[in-house]
């Protein structure tokens, strides 16, 4: 047999890669090494879900402070934010994380990290270039690559010159006066929604009419109203940005593709989309295959790539791009490969997976849209329960209209006979806490019926979710099945007529 320096092999310190290593070490005794040429972590500890959620409530607080204490009788409290002092703070917690992700692997006498790149030489070795300049080759017999993504920045005359990419809103050392963020996915959406909400005067270039357009319709559809009510410039069907020229004092002139123009912005904020880092690993060497496209690693529901020995998990597949999917996909691989016959058809399963978008308001959402339903199931086996209102939190508000105050709007979305909840969306105050129950719930194959039984907590706002289109009805018999624990695919509903 042919003996290898390492049984389990990671190209990646990531939230995917680090869970996958220590999976395999401490469960399973495995002798692991992994390489990371960045901070451990990966992008969501250093440039995404963290220090953006700390600037999201950095963000909210000052929207409670302007908008919010002096309708609770505080007055008007200083709201002055010291965006310098904030980032040190910040910046100094993701140095302790990044050291938390190093020593938890570090002090594991089973694995081995090196900080260096990491490529293929052949489907079983490594050739590492570490920072100190040295290179060093290693064997493994199974390796994984988790190496995530990176921002996209598109073509376009001075375009790369003169714009910044999510990854750099975390270097900014003071909050801009004028901002112009071009995108119009979910990263797009939560820097604009920072920036204004810390006073900045925002503007939102997109692409078609409005942004989060793979969303549900009624959820992109509210959001675009929010924003455009709390003041943010939304620039629409522009085709994308055609040039940024450097002007006077370092303004940048942002013209788009249909010819509008936007002057005197201090920083433009490129954030189109992510791509995977694949290029420069050696993939082509151990004979791995990408997906034609934007070059993701093609791999199966269990994580296999093109090659035997070589797996892929996290956002170089492409598929959703979440740290908590990435923790499980490689938590569930490292049982499947060295967990034994008991763990042979381990795999995540990425139905149903709930998600959160820290936007003003956020956004929550399980499961499909509306279109997706109708697309799978029929519209005639779709039915839809819809509700609006305002949160309480803003029933004391003092407004000359009732319909001034901030709504919260939620969506369920049923299939068949027995009303599968196949889609729940909810946007609104708290839509980012509440959603973790109801994608359990989902995740057991919960009916309207089951949604209708649970007595609500109340005065709460994710009530609306168990109670609407309840009044003068009576509850159905559930039936719906609780699918295993690994490898669960969603129940399928009772549908009215065969597809």
């Amino acid at each position: 047999m042919t003996t290898y320096d390492y049984d389990y092999l990671l190209l990646g310190g990531g939230s995917g890669g680090v869970s996958s290593a220590k999976r395999a070490a401490i469960n399973y005794g495995k002798k692991v090494c992994v390489v990371e040429a960045n901070r451990w972590g990966g992008t969501c500890v250093n440039v995404g879900c963290v220090p953006k959620k700390i600037m999201f409530l950095a963000a909210s607080m000052r929207e409670t402070l302007v908008h919010e204490c002096p309708q609770y009788g505080f007055g008007t409290p200083d709201a002055t934010f010291d965006w310098a002092a904030m980032k040190k703070k910040r910046d100094a917690y993701i140095v302790r994380l990044n050291k938390i992700y190093e020593s938890g692997l570090d002090k594991n006498d089973n694995v081995d990290i090196f900080e260096g790149w990491g490529s293929f030489v052949d489907a079983h070795t490594i050739e590492i270039k570490l920072k100190d300049g040295t290179t060093k080759t290693v064997t493994a017999d199974k390796i994984v690559v988790a190496t995530g993504g990176k921002p996209m920045v598109p073509p376009g005359e001075g375009v790369a010159e003169h714009c910044i990419t999510s990854d750099g809103f975390f270097e900014l050392e003071s909050l801009p006066s004028k901002v112009v963020v071009v995108g119009a996915g979910y990263i797009a959406v939560e820097l604009a929604g920072v920036l204004h909400a810390l006073g900045s005067e925002t503007h939102l270039v997109v692409r078609k009419q409005k942004a989060l357009r793979e969303f549900d319709p009624d959820i992109a559809d509210m959001l675009d109203a929010e924003y455009t009510k709390a003041g943010i410039t939304i620039h629409r069907n522009t085709n994308g940005v055609a040039k940024i020229e450097l002007g006077d004092g370092g303004k940048k002139k942002v013209t788009m593709q249909n010819d509008e123009v936007i002057e005197g912005a201090d920083i433009v904020l490129m954030a189109p989309g992510r791509v995977p880092i694949t290029e420069g690993l050696g993939l082509e060497k151990a004979g791995v295959k990408l997906k034609e496209g934007k070059g993701y690693l093609e791999v199966d529901e269990f994580q296999n790539t093109s090659v035997d020995n070589i797996y892929a998990l996290g956002d170089v597949c492409g598929k959703v791009e979440l740290t908590p999917m990435a923790i499980a996909a490689g938590r569930r691989l490292s049982d499947r490969l060295f967990g034994g016959d008991a763990y042979e058809k381990a795999r995540a399963s990425y139905e149903n997976v709930p998600t959160v978008v820290f936007s003003h308001p956020p956004i929550g959402g399980c499961g499909m849209t509306e279109p997706q339903a109708v697309a799978k199931y029929g519209e005639d086996n779709i039915k839809v329960y819809k509700s609006r209102f305002a949160n309480l939190f803003y029933g004391i508000y003092d407004v000359a209209d009732p319909n001034d105050k901030p709504k919260t709007f939620m969506k369920v979305i049923c299939a068949g006979e027995n009303e599968l909840v196949v889609g729940m969306h909810v946007i609104g105050m708290g839509a980012d806490e509440m959603m973790q129950g109801f994608g359990v719930a989902m995740k057991m194959g919960c009916t309207k019926a089951d949604l209708d039984s649970c007595v609500a907590i109340h005065p709460t706002a994710s009530e609306e979710l168990v109670t609407m289109g309840t009044w003068g009805t009576s509850p159905q018999a559930s039936g719906a099945a609780v699918p295993p624990l690994m490898g669960a695919s969603a129940p399928e509903p009772k549908l009215k007529s065969k597809m």
